[in-house]
This record gives structure tokens, C-alpha cells and sequence, in this order.
């Protein structure tokens, strides 16, 4: 595994309406969801497409990965 999702997940994720709300803890972020007026974390650097698509799915979205 080389590189990281983070990168897509976020694309996605603020192409489908989400936002950035503010910091977490270390390397985490939390956003917001108007599709399941939701609050999810979002790691910095993602390696696994696992985690990648579970993020998505909290935020309404589906699999991508």
C-alpha cells in the first residue's frame, strides 16, 4: 500500500455537500453530513480502502473503493 485515500475520500465527500467542521485529536478532522445530519471523523492519512469506504458510508455515500 503506497499511497493515501485521504485525498479522494475528502473530494468526494465535499463534491456530495459535506463540510470540514473543525480539528480532532492528532491527525483527525471532523466533518459534518446534510445527507444523515451526521458528524464523522475523517483521519489525516488513510491507508486502507476499508476505512476509506466505511468513512464514506457514515457520511451517506456509497462505496467508492
Amino acid at each position: 500500500m503506497g499511497s493515501s485515500f485521504t485525498p479522494q475520500v475528502k473530494k468526494l465527500l465535499l463534491a456530495h455537500g459535506c463540510r470540514f467542521e473543525r480539528p480532532g485529536k492528532g491527525d483527525h478532522e471532523i466533518w459534518f453530513s446534510p445527507i444523515t445530519q451526521r458528524r464523522f471523523v475523517v483521519d489525516g492519512d488513510i491507508k486502507s480502502r476499508h476505512t476509506a469506504n466505511a468513512v464514506l458510508r457514515q457520511a451517506g455515500i456509497g462505496k467508492q473503493f
